[in-house]
């Protein structure tokens, strides 16, 4: 038996079965999360607030509607959740506020949206379900700037918007809980993720998206700065792969992981290689708009040594691929998206 046989037994028995509750469920990572699941035999309710600018879209279950519940409710509501919570089996939390500009525009509902939530479903879990395995959508937003690349989990927490202070708040709230109660919860730090479902209306969420539309649209894709910015990008497959490994994992209880890409690359790169893999397109270089330029980050690689020694997680969709096959989901999809 190879090593992807065995990881995929030990997958269907950690799953098969559970309880198994996603928030953020009719979202990009929430929705191809849901899926695997039901793969691999869980029985899988979905939270989602399904509020204006979210990366909410029911399409994104098309195909498996009937194999699921989906539950239109605010996490931030107690009264609404506790049922919820209650018999579940696993918890991955991926509701939230993800715009970063967004979050400098409306900080209370970035921060009701990202540590209130967090704390509400700690809170209940604690009374009501204290066996229930947690797992949480961290960002690597909570490091700011990086002092060094490539960036491991030692490296100082010093965000430059709220965004990365309301993650990092309910990224705490998970740590404390693991160490004061015994909470079952890890964090993962991700970096751009991109794939299918992911919202591609505008850049609100994540500019890869709004590249591809960009680019499957015939409009010019515009590159902030010099280009020479590098980011780490990961396939949603990959990502969905370190859920479900983390989670089913008693080690990573109570600890901090970011993932990290197969082949970081500068943005100018980044923007040639989809034109290039599209068969048409063009870029051009633009000033910063000056509400990015302040919160921008500069260059990010994620070092993802831990969960690799620990648990055994790396990336394996290369980029090209990745994007491949991104731009054919939006090619046959885009009326679902544009």
């Amino acid at each position: 038996m190879d090593s992807s046989t065995r990881l995929s037994t030990s997958l269907d028995s950690a799953y098969c079965g559970r309880r198994v509750l996603v928030t953020g469920g009719l979202g990009f990572i929430g929705s191809n999360l849901a899926r695997r699941l039901l793969d691999l035999g869980a029985e899988v309710t979905l939270v989602d607030s399904f509020v204006p600018d979210s990366g909410a879209n029911r399409f994104n279950l098309s195909g498996v509607e009937s194999d699921l519940s989906v539950i239109i409710a605010d996490v931030c509501d107690r009264e609404q959740m506790h049922d919820l919570v209650v018999g579940r089996d696993y918890l991955f939390h991926l509701a939230g506020q993800t715009s970063h500009v967004g979050s400098m525009a409306d900080p209370f509902g970035d921060l009701a949206a990202n540590a209130t939530a967090s704390l509400t479903l700690l809170e209940l879990c604690r009374t009501v379900n204290p066996a229930i395995r947690i797992l949480y959508a961290g960002t690597r937003q909570v490091y700011g700037r990086s002092h060094y690349l490539p960036v491991d989990e030692r490296h100082p927490l010093e965000p430059v918007d709220y965004n990365g202070v309301s993650k990092l708040a309910g990224e705490l709230y998970h740590l404390v809980c693991h160490h004061v109660y015994g909470l079952r919860t890890t964090s993962l730090r991700l970096p751009n993720v991109y794939g299918p479902r992911m919202r591609v209306k505008d850049a609100r969420q994540t500019f890869i998206g709004w590249w591809v539309r960009q680019v499957l649209a015939g409009q010019e894709i515009q590159v902030y700065g010099d280009g020479t910015q590098v980011r780490g990008f990961n396939y949603v497959d990959d990502v969905v792969q370190a859920f479900l490994l983390t989670a089913a994992n008693r080690l990573a209880e109570g600890q901090i992981y970011n993932l990290g890409s197969v082949e970081p690359m500068p943005l100018l790169e980044l923007a040639r290689l989809l034109i290039e893999i599209n068969g048409s397109g063009s870029y051009k270089l633009v000033p910063f708009p000056e509400e990015r330029q302040k919160i921008d980050i500069g260059s990010y690689i994620g070092d993802y040594n831990r969960i690799q020694a620990q648990l055994g997680w790396q990336p394996s969709v290369p980029l090209r691929q990745g994007l491949a096959q991104t731009l054919a989901f939006y090619r046959q999809f885009h009326q679902y998206y544009w």
